[in-house]
């Protein structure tokens, strides 16, 4: 069973700097127009996050299952290292993916212009 620190590592919070810039960027374009809204930036934030660990998981699952990361040296691999089942790594996939469509989905409407 893996620790919580091999899934922390596992989610290669190296990675997470490649969501939030979008986020920065958009955010501060909006800012520039006079549209921002710190609300919606904070979901768009929270769904970015949760879209990279997400791929981040379900590349570790893939790669794992498929055998690549058995010699691999670099981050922590959860499945390719025996940390987790590939099953517990896939539903922590899922999850991700989850958790950013429920963020979503409530504000996408109302984002919408008329």
């Amino acid at each position: 069973m893996a620790t919580l620190s091999q899934w922390v590592e596992g989610a290669r919070p190296r990675t997470l700097p490649a969501a939030i810039a979008p986020v920065l960027v958009g955010t501060g374009a909006a800012y520039a127009l006079g549209t921002s809204d710190v609300a919606f930036a904070l979901l768009a934030l929270l769904v970015s996050l949760a879209l990279q660990v997400g791929v981040n998981y379900a590349n570790d699952y893939s790669d794992g299952i498929r055998g690549t990361d058995k010699e691999r040296v670099g981050p922590v691999r959860l499945v390719g290292q025996g940390f987790a089942r590939a099953d517990n790594v896939k539903l922590a996939a899922m999850l991700s993916f989850f958790t950013a469509a429920c963020s979503d989905w409530p504000w996408s409407r109302s984002a919408t212009p008329s």
